[in-house]
């Protein structure tokens, strides 16, 4: 199905990390909150799996209950939030380069309201989703940096 633009969102870039760094940061659904400034608070009521269900409270806005929909251990996950009618897909990949990893965050709505909702949370998405992978971007190369001195 072809999603039309306004309703995709994408944002990448490169992290000097390998791989293995930013798929465990992202597991640890419970501190999305350290690293998404539009995250309060996250969490998963079960491993970090495809069906697992949970909890995301955007920093502005009420909680929505989330689902995992697909992880590939390593490579990427995607989850879901939904309210009747409406569902945000959350996609998240990373793969090896030249000197760490390209991380890639997709966005896009689908649900008989999406047409409703989307247009104004799509706006708030595109505004932060630079800030967020450049939060991510600092929090995981300091992370990665505290290890390697601990070493």
């Amino acid at each position: 199905m072809e999603i039309p633009q306004l309703m995709h969102i994408e944002e990448n870039i490169r992290i000097a990390v390998p791989p293995a760094v930013i798929d465990q940061i992202w597991s640890e659904v419970d501190r999305w909150h350290l690293w998404d400034p539009d995250t309060k608070q996250a969490r998963l009521n079960g491993p970090f799996a495809v069906g697992t269900h949970g909890r995301i409270v955007p920093s502005k806005g009420m909680g929505i209950p989330l689902l995992v929909t697909e992880r590939t251990a390593g490579r990427s996950f995607t989850v879901e939030g939904y309210i009747p009618l409406f569902r945000i897909h959350f996609e998240h990949k990373v793969a090896a380069v030249e000197g760490g990893s390209e991380v890639a965050h997709r966005v896009w709505f689908t649900g008989a309201l999406a047409f409703l909702f989307g247009p104004g949370v799509a706006r708030q998405v595109r505004e932060g989703l630079p800030r967020t992978m450049l939060s991510l971007k600092a929090y995981a190369e300091k992370r990665n940096e505290a290890v390697n001195h601990a070493a």
